[in-house]
């Protein structure tokens, strides 16, 4: 990403410490879900299925 020239000082330190915390989050690994449902990802795909009836949101 490249940053005009014409940005103050503190927004650049501001774009700076936003990217040190993307790296960060992206660093940090995911613990694994326990007791998570089988199946599609339900938010990927608005379905939520609840004892065989399925319920869009």
């Amino acid at each position: 990403m490249s940053t005009p020239k014409d940005l103050p000082p503190e927004a650049e330190r501001a774009l700076a410490e936003a990217e040190e915390r993307r790296k960060k989050a992206k660093a940090a690994p995911m613990p694994t879900e326990l007791g998570g449902r089988d199946g599609p990802e339900p938010v990927r795909y608005g379905d939520w299925e609840r004892k065989g009836i399925a319920v869009d949101f």
